[in-house]
């Protein structure tokens, strides 16, 4: 698989406006002109009731005729975050379109993959639907000719970073777009670091040695969301870049290829995993915390730190999040590891999370018409970023207000000053099959279940 870097600058602050919707104005004719005679009364009240049918039958062809979409999603909060980007896009497309409605069913991503995969074995796919672009997600689903052909030429002027846009396809045919340009790293309290005297560890042994003094505090060093499994899994990714830099994501491929995870880089990183939760790094059931709880461990005040992806940096703007909180969150990426060959700008990021229609969608054409007007640059990028909300995976330069939160500075320059990307994640590098081994594997090998070892030899046996 290629790898392709991102490179994004944002532009100088600029003033952005909307174009206003324009409105048509109907006037209903009416005749003031009194006559004698009965028959031109009738004539004429014959003619004003055809005009008025006349108007009715136009407005309905402008309209059209009323189309449902029904969408499935994993953004089950439509309050905040991208949950309301997505909830605010659709609100404007029904506006633009008063015959279209739109039927939402949203779950949490565990529950979405699940009903997901109830839908493709033999229900009614809705008709435009969350995909991630990674093999463990959309390979066999395209292979099953489960997603609809997009037009590429349709996106040549969308602004989609390069690169972005190859998990979503095969054999050199388009079947996704991508939402987000997702970086992973460590949330932290910039003020609650202020005042304890700590600093930002640059590396491993940094971080531990910070952890030590964080639970001394009482605190919690890191909220780690254990209970979705596929968190633990990104941490291995992590490591196993800053272990390794350039080529761990061909190095992942040959392994679940040849079914050999002998290389010392695998070990290296699940051990730092291992280590991590025996020191304390994370908190105390970390692997039955999902990710709701392991955010609020962090924005309440519970936990000085928070492992997550560039998705969360909406956490900055949430009015709900206490100011003291929400506004000193900061983030840094993955430390260095003793005897790693990265560089400090060697990041763990992916364009992953997406839509696509259904192949046999109730109303594709319709369908594809909305996709195609989420991802107009002043839609899914445009208010994404204005919002603070996430790194869209169009170019979001051109919408820089000179507004944006600390934590949207930061990703951008992590992103802007990157030297390689690791790619997609270990876990979503093979089959369905083997994400859900890996991933349970993971969590196993975290709390201690099984060894390093065993842990990899059930990632090669699942590649068998």
């Amino acid at each position: 698989m290629k790898r392709k870097a991102l490179a994004l600058t944002l532009a100088a602050a600029m003033a952005l406006s909307l174009g206003a919707c324009g409105s048509t104005d109907k006037a209903a004719a009416t005749d003031d002109t009194k006559t004698e005679s009965t028959d031109k009364k009738d004539d004429t009240a014959k003619a004003d009731d055809t005009a008025k049918e006349e108007d009715k039958k136009e407005d309905t062809a402008a309209a059209g005729d009323p189309v449902t979409i029904k969408v499935f999603s994993n953004l089950p909060d439509r309050t905040s975050g991208q949950g309301l980007v997505e909830q605010t896009i659709f609100d404007d497309y029904k506006k633009a379109n008063p015959n279209v409605t739109i039927e939402v069913e949203a779950l949490d991503d565990e529950a979405y993959k699940t009903k997901f995969k109830a839908y493709a074995s033999g229900s009614q796919m809705p008709d435009l639907v969350n995909v991630w672009g990674q093999p463990g997600f959309i390979d066999e689903v395209m292979d099953a000719g489960i997603l609809a052909e997009l037009n590429k030429d349709d996106y040549k002027d969308y602004g989609f970073i390069e690169g972005s846009l190859d998990g979503f396809s095969k054999d050199g045919k388009l079947y996704g777009l991508a939402r987000n340009t997702d970086v992973l790293g460590f949330y932290y309290n910039e003020k609650m670091f202020k005042d304890n005297g700590w600093e930002v560890p640059t590396t491993f042994d940094d971080l531990y040695a910070l952890a030590d003094k964080i639970n001394a505090a009482g605190i919690i060093p890191v909220a780690m969301d254990g209970a979705d499994k596929w968190p633990l899994d990104i941490f291995i990714t992590d490591a196993m870049q800053q272990i390794d830099g350039s080529g761990v994501m061909q190095k992942t491929h040959d392994a679940i290829a040849n079914a050999d995870f002998s290389d010392p880089t695998f070990k290296k990183a699940t051990d730092i995993l291992v280590d991590s939760a025996k020191k304390g790094l994370f908190q105390t059931g970390f692997e039955t915390t999902d990710y709701g709880t392991a955010q609020n461990l962090f924005i309440n005040g519970q936990s000085a730190m928070y492992y997550m992806g560039s998705w969360d940096m909406s956490m900055a703007t949430n009015q709900d999040i206490d100011p003291e909180v929400r506004d000193n969150i900061r983030v840094f990426t993955m430390p260095s590891v003793e005897g790693g060959k990265a560089k400090a700008t060697d990041i763990t990021a992916w364009n992953g999370g997406g839509y696509a229609v259904t192949e046999k969608a109730a109303n594709k054409e319709e369908a594809i018409k909305l996709l195609n007007f989420m991802f107009q640059p002043e839609e899914w990028t445009k208010i994404a970023w204005e919002n603070g909300v996430c790194m869209s995976a169009q170019d979001f330069s051109q919408f820089a207000t000179g507004k944006e939160t600390e934590v949207q500075k930061q990703f951008t320059e992590i992103v802007k000053n990157s030297t390689n990307l690791s790619g997609t994640p270990l876990g979503d590098m093979g089959t369905s099959e083997f994400k859900t081994i890996c991933e349970d594997s993971t969590q196993e090998v975290a709390i201690g279940s099984i060894t390093s070892d065993e842990y990899l030899q059930k990632l090669a046996d699942a590649c068998k």
